[in-house]
């Protein structure tokens, strides 16, 4: 029997009925074929406001719940209660939409958690990643990998193909392409939801630390090895060069 999963959809677009809502509904539905539970949201029905930063004061005080107090924090515990998310946007001027860029802002209190001694790792960690996109012109791949590049760095997990984009004016559902990636980013984000329960835990700096000393040390070793090879050459073919330029000058 298949291990149960929740897919939470985030609709970052005002359009309830646009091309971006449309593309999420397809991924939705696709992962209900794949056996998992789904929830939908709309950003724009949630007053999220924007991330204050605290971390640059106090990096501590950054963590779940977050100490603003708005409709994230019911946001959070539909995070926390995911397996995966699947970020659906409208690009505004190559990047994401501002509500989502607000949304993803404010990920960082749970990010932040790895800092936090009782916890030591983000609460995104183990957790799944789809992105899709929607534009009436470019933008959308430079969108999808601001959002891939941030969510990797919070912890989350991004299957192959987990992205579908649509960079036209009209029906999105006529564009088979995006169609089909759509359908398949539902898929995808299940299968290795699935997949990564066994890994414990994917950033381990306690690790990272012991290792540390012993790595720096025996790579410093072999890059002075490394120098003392190489530059004689390269100082032979400075001084050479510089001879030769001098020679020339009037």
């Amino acid at each position: 029997m298949k291990e149960s999963v929740k897919v939470l959809g985030i609709n970052g677009s005002p359009r309830k009925y646009g091309n971006t809502y449309k593309l999420l509904r397809l991924a939705l539905e696709a992962a209900k074929m794949e056996g998992a539970d789904t929830e939908l949201i709309h950003l724009y029905d949630y007053e999220i406001k924007p991330c204050i930063g605290c971390l640059c004061d106090e990096q501590t005080i950054c963590r779940y719940p977050c100490v603003i107090e708005d409709d994230m924090r019911s946001i959070y515990d539909m995070i926390l209660e995911a397996h995966a998310l699947i970020i659906a946007t409208p690009v505004y001027w190559y990047s994401p939409s501002a509500v989502v860029k607000n949304f993803i802002d404010r990920l960082t209190a749970f990010e932040n958690m790895i800092t936090i001694k009782e916890y030591g790792r983000s609460l995104l960690e183990g957790k799944v990643a789809g992105i899709i996109a929607c534009g009436n012109d470019s933008g959308c791949i430079l969108a999808i990998s601001q959002l891939y590049a941030i969510l990797v760095s919070m912890g989350l997990s991004i299957p192959p193909w987990a992205l579908a984009y649509y960079n036209k004016m009209g029906d999105v559902l006529e564009d088979e392409n995006a169609v089909i990636d759509a359908i398949n980013v539902g898929r995808v984000v299940v299968m290795m939801a699935r997949s990564i329960r066994e890994i414990d835990k994917w950033y381990d700096s306690e690790w990272a630390r012991r290792m540390a000393a012993k790595l720096k040390e025996n790579i410093r070793k072999e890059v002075n090895n490394m120098a003392r090879k190489q530059l004689p050459e390269r100082e032979k073919t400075y001084r050479k060069f510089l001879a030769e330029d001098s020679s020339t000058q009037l």
